[in-house]
């Protein structure tokens, strides 16, 4: 309740916990695919390109585009970008891979209401993502899968459970001591939380955290490698479910190739202490 003094959104020392002041957050019910039976693809479609190794030497922004990061001290702060260019399978700094659930898109235009059109309902799965956490270009342990709508991933030692992702245990024979110094600067990680059909990740470190998300990117109109620095105490709305959906109603109709192109936009990277591209001259970081 916006009356109540103590309510969350103040973000005081002190929280009101009586239910009755509180909504539930009802998260948006997506319509199912509608996939015709027979579809004519056409002979020359222009596939989507391929972003992940590519992005100007130098890329700019307006000034009056911001992502929305927030910031607990104060609503809204800022935005944080780095005018970063080209991703690397070879970056140093400790970095996890976290692939969004496969979602499914709005109703398909009255066009298409004469077509012999097959129904698929989305079904929200066991796991909402998966995290692989990397080294260099080499993963190490196991896929962590979330399954709670909140969880952490952080540089402690204590043992992981289905709200906690810890990095500290993790062992590597091949990593070097500039790894192992980044991984010292980890702390409280990053938290992530799915809620109402978005997903949000929170820099809970003392270091900066660094976003590559095309969801992301393409709300704003930016370049799909454009990396996103979270500052502490931040957080950043990194994949929407509506927008996806819009998405794939869109390339349904243009054919498996078009529809399994769009797999690239539910995987999310993300850097701890770091961030990479042509900002980032340093040797060891490439």
């Amino acid at each position: 309740m916006e009356m109540c003094e103590y309510a969350f959104n103040m973000k005081k020392d002190e929280v009101c916990v009586n239910p009755y002041h509180y909504q539930r957050v009802e998260t948006p019910v997506l319509p199912p695919v509608l996939v015709p039976r027979h579809t004519e693809i056409p002979a020359e479609f222009p596939p989507l390109d391929d972003y992940s190794h590519s992005i100007p030497e130098n890329t700019n922004f307006p000034a009056g585009i911001e992502p929305q990061i927030n910031c607990i001290p104060e609503t809204p702060p800022p935005g944080y970008l780095s005018e970063d260019g080209e991703t690397s399978d070879h970056q140093m700094n400790p970095s996890m891979d976290a692939g969004s659930p496969n979602l499914s898109p709005n109703p398909m235009s009255p066009a298409h209401n004469n077509l012999d059109l097959q129904p698929v309902t989305y079904c929200e799965p066991a796991f909402w993502c998966s995290i692989s956490y990397y080294e260099l270009n080499q993963r190490v342990g196991e896929t962590f899968h979330a399954s709670q709508p909140s969880m952490t991933v952080d540089g402690f030692t204590d043992p992981s459970n289905s709200e906690r992702f810890c990095l500290g245990l993790l062992s590597n024979v091949n990593r070097n001591a500039a790894v192992e110094l980044t991984r010292r600067h980890i702390g409280r990680g990053v938290r992530l939380y799915y809620i109402g059909g978005e997903v949000f990740a929170e820099c809970l470190s003392d270091s900066a955290i660094f976003v590559q998300s095309p969801n992301c990117n393409q709300r704003y109109g930016w370049h799909p490698a454009t990396v996103c620095k979270i500052p502490p105490g931040c957080n950043l709305k990194i994949f929407n479910n509506q927008e996806f959906a819009a998405l794939l109603a869109q390339s349904v109709n243009q054919g498996f190739e078009a529809v399994y192109q769009l797999t690239r936009m539910c995987t999310i990277r993300m850097s701890f202490v770091k961030g990479w591209g042509a900002e980032y001259r340093s040797g060891l970081l490439n």
